[in-house]
Order: structure tokens, then sequence, then C-alpha cells
């Protein structure tokens, strides 16, 4: 006979085969955030096979290159007026995630196993060493870098166990490069991911994955040192974030399942429920090739949303996990590409996709 313990489990496990497989087709996926958005038909896939699974992507404007970080440890770039891949530096790691480029040319980039890292012509230094998890950075004007980590307590494998327990362990810091000294500006993040900073740098802006939403952290005026919410409601669990020239925001959107997400977060018998099944994690977050992609534009004032790019049934690419735009187009990492995309943003798109 089962424990009485795991019989609230197995009812979960049970009305969750009928939410996610019901008798009849229905789309479970965020219906209260359903809006019609922009097919991504138009996006052209650049060095298709030449770039390992990217996670984040960075300009160089002064060069007209886009940055990014491969599975295999490279830093490599597109040089953009004709499409020129350069293999610029190996880095010997797996683990590398976001990253930003500096105004020296340099690239800054979170390895989630040894810390901040400084890439440049002269080779790879370790800055901010002993920090587990650092998911993505961007650099003030004054040199000041500021960075998320997204749990404190489980490691990038078992990222799902943060999801699963729900508990707001990210952070919020910053590394002065004057002082070589780190420090926490704000905890209690649930799952920091992307970090972005205004245009006229007076807040910096903070994913919370598993909340659907973006924290505003003030650092200048009134509210310095204040935390509010600046998106909330968001059609997936957004993953990084840059500033667009206008000074609005590109947000890449990992496809969720809130109300699943929000059952795990509340079951008492979570781990005994994920034990048994184990596939349960790939149908709240369906990370895989076919998990789709999505992408919005928000407003940077209010944080609403004010362009929304989808490609629900991954057709054109998967899983998207940064945007950021250049000169008329949206250049797009994805974690299971073997590409850079290409999507123009004034080209006719009249195709439109609903999630």
């Amino acid at each position: 006979m089962a424990p009485k313990s795991f019989l609230p489990a197995c009812l979960l496990a049970f009305t969750l085969q009928i939410f996610f497989f019901p008798p009849v087709s229905f789309s479970v996926s965020l219906l209260s955030n359903s809006n019609e958005s922009s097919s991504m038909e138009g996006l052209i896939k650049l060095e298709v096979g030449c770039v390992n699974h990217p996670e984040d992507v960075s300009i160089v404007v002064s060069k007209g290159a886009v940055y990014t970080a491969t599975r295999d440890g490279w830093v490599k770039y597109i040089i953009l007026h004709n499409e020129t891949l350069v293999n610029w530096k190996h880095v010997d790691s797996q683990s590398l995630l976001g990253l930003t480029t500096t105004k020296d040319g340099d690239v800054i980039m979170c390895d989630n196993e040894k810390g901040l890292l400084k890439v440049s012509d002269e080779g790879v230094k370790v800055i901010v060493p002993n920090v587990s998890f650092a998911n993505d950075v961007i650099e003030a004007s004054d040199g000041t870098l500021y960075f998320t980590v997204s749990s404190t307590k489980y490691t990038p494998a078992d990222f799902y166990k943060d999801m699963a327990e729900g508990n707001p362990y990210g952070q919020l810091l910053k590394y002065d490069p004057k002082s070589n000294q780190t420090t926490v500006v704000q905890e209690g993040f649930y799952f920091a991911n992307g970090i972005a900073l205004s245009k006229d740098e007076d807040f910096v802006v903070v994913c919370e994955s598993w909340k659907f939403r973006c924290r505003r952290y003030w650092l200048k005026g009134d509210r310095n040192g204040t935390l509010d919410t600046f998106a909330e409601n968001l059609p997936g669990g957004p993953d990084n974030i840059n500033l667009a020239p206008d000074g609005s925001f590109w947000i890449a959107l990992i496809k969720m399942n809130q109300t699943g997400v929000t059952a795990i977060q509340n079951c008492s018998e979570k781990w005994e429920l994920l034990d048994a099944y184990p596939g349960l994690i790939s149908l709240l977050l369906p990370m895989g090739s076919d998990g789709g992609a999505r992408v919005v534009k928000v407003d940077g004032i209010d944080g609403k949303i004010i362009r929304d790019f989808n490609d629900p049934n991954a057709t054109y690419i998967s899983f998207v996990t940064s945007a950021v735009e250049f000169e008329g187009n949206l250049y797009l990492a994805s974690l299971q590409s073997y590409f850079i995309g290409k999507l123009p943003l004034d080209a006719p798109n009249p195709e439109l996709a609903t999630i």
C-alpha cells in the first residue's frame, strides 16, 4: 500500500497528465497572455554549422560585428557588412553564458563555473573568481560591471530544482574594476537571468525567469537603491535582455507553462513527483529543438510590449535566448541552434503567429 504522503503526488501527476494530454486537443500555453505576434518567417541563418549553440549576442558598433560565445568554448564574431566569421579566442570552457562587449572592444562573459571572464586580444583572464552560476553581465559607462547570479543554492545542472522549489535565490552584483571589489547589490530574485542598463543608466533591469517578469533596480534619482517591477505577465520566462537603440528593450522568452510551473512550486510532494515523472520538466520547460521561440520588445519606461515576434513551432528557429538590434536587424542567439539568426525589422511580414 502506498504511503499516504505519496497520494497527493499521484493525484497531481494524474491531474497534470489530463492537463497536458487532454482527450481533445487544446493549447495550454499561457492562454491568458495570448495575442497576435509577427512571424519569424524572414529569418536569415548566418554561419550555419559554424556556431555551436550560442547563448548570447552582443554588438561592437565600431567594428560592425556581432559577438557570441559557444558551447565548445569559442568567442567568435561576425563582421556584418560581409558576414565573415572570425574565430577570435578559445576559452577552454563549456559553461559560457551571457556576455557583453566593453567600450574598449573587449568581451566580458559569464562562466557559470569560473565566474566573470575578460577576453581581449591579449588572452583570457578571470576578473571575478569563485562565483557560481553567473548568468549575464553589462558594463556601465564608468566601467562598473553589473551581473546576475541565477541561484546561490543550485548549480546550472540542477536549474530545474530551482524552478521547482520556487524560492528567490538569485542575486544582482556589482564589480568595481578600480577597487577590484565585488558587492551584492540586491538579493531575492527568482532565477536572476538577463540584465541590461537603461539608456540613461538610471536603472538596471533584471529578468526573473520563474516569475515571468523583469525587475528594475534604480541607480540614480529619488528612487536610488529601490526595487520595483518593470515588466510583468510576459508570455514566457524572460532570458536575456538587451537595450535597443531607441531606449526600449528586446527580451528573449523561454517557452514555459506558467500554470504547470506554479503547480509544481505549490506541490508539497514535488520531489517525489519529479522522481516518478522525470519527463515532466521537459513539458514545463520545452527547451528542445521543437520548443518554439519568442522575442518581445518592451517600452523603456513602462515595460509594456510594443513588438512581438513568435515562432511557436520552431519552424525557423527554436529556443531563442538572446536578441540584439543593430542597423535595422535583430540578431538572435539560440542554445538549440548552430547559427546566428538575422531578422530584418523593416521587411514586410504579413504572416501572424498565435500561441
